[in-house]
């Protein structure tokens, strides 16, 4: 590691980072952990419990992970798909703190049972479950939102930070994917013009090329290192917390922003002392495409490393 981060101070704020078993939504929990946050790690998995297409991580070990880089975690088993869950959720947060400085919306279900369909198969060739996972991820959003705003309004400033991905009028290569990641940013979009007369701030983000569990396995199984461009979870993370700790985070109110774009911005740089652009798609490659050849790759090692443990 070559990183010489100085997180900001954000000891005292309260957040709830969605999906954060895994992935982007644990990258984002561990570097607002090592800025000193209070951190809700939400997600399906849990320690001893299922684990969302057996993938490691849990919320328990991300709390766990939030609380050792000087922060506090608190693991909550939470489907946001489920109303009740997310009024559980709020009814929790309302009786421990009465507050919430951040609300970063990562949970995304869009890339479970991959294996079974192409993902960039053409619509009339997508099963129905397919949209009905990308309709429930949007959904999911939508309702914990609802739920949470009240716990922001009276806030001096507070953040609302959608994760998602477009590229201006480029096709994403699939109908659904390409609907629903672009109604999720024009959700954000909706969430800012409906609080202008608050303090609080709702905005998209787009995390570049990511090094997740998913995409390990994939290089694990293909014998291939890293693109580039690829950069960490807490690549991302950390342009959340710039953006909370920043007085002046509403001028970003409605807007779309890329991690890369918000390095420059900040000035800071991933673990590794790199600091990747923002993510731009490339030619006929679309994003659909490079899915679907990742999550193929994926589910064929999960499936090798299945029969070797029989």
């Amino acid at each position: 590691m070559n990183d010489g981060w100085n997180p900001p101070g954000l000891g005292g704020s309260v957040a709830v980072v969605t999906g954060a078993s895994r992935g982007v939504g644990r990258g984002i929990a561990l570097a607002l952990g090592e800025a000193g946050a209070t951190v809700y790690v939400t997600g399906r998995s849990t320690r001893g419990g299922e684990r969302t297409e057996s993938l490691p991580g849990t919320v328990d070990e991300t709390a766990d992970e939030v609380t050792a880089r000087g922060g506090k975690g608190i693991a909550v088993r939470c489907d946001h798909r489920d109303p009740a869950d997310n009024a559980a959720l709020y009814e929790r947060i309302a009786a421990d703190h009465g507050r919430l400085d951040l609300l970063v919306n990562n949970a995304w279900g869009g890339y479970e049972r991959s294996a079974e369909v192409p993902f960039d198969a053409p619509y009339w060739k997508q099963p129905m479950w397919r949209y009905e996972l990308f309709e429930g991820s949007l959904r999911a959003q939508y309702d914990v939102t609802r739920h949470l705003t009240p716990l922001m309004l009276p806030l001096e400033r507070a953040l609302i930070v959608g994760i998602s991905f477009s590229d201006g009028d480029i096709y994403l290569g699939q109908v659904g994917y390409d609907v629903f990641k672009t109604a999720s940013d024009r959700m954000c979009k909706g969430f800012a013009h409906d609080l202008r007369k608050s303090k609080v701030t709702a905005l998209s983000l787009h995390p570049g090329f990511v090094r997740t569990e998913r995409v390990e396995a994939a290089w694990d199984a293909l014998g291939s290192g890293p693109a580039a461009v690829v950069h960490t979870p807490e690549y991302v993370g950390r342009a959340v917390a710039s953006l909370l700790a920043d007085p002046a985070v509403a001028e970003w109110n409605g807007q779309v922003v890329s991690t890369g774009d918000l390095a420059v911005h900040y000035d800071f740089e991933d673990v590794d002392g790199k600091r990747p652009p923002a993510f731009r798609l490339e030619g006929r490659m679309t994003l659909a495409t490079r899915m679907d050849r990742l999550n193929r790759v994926v589910a064929a090692a999960h499936a090798s490393g299945a029969q070797q443990s029989r």
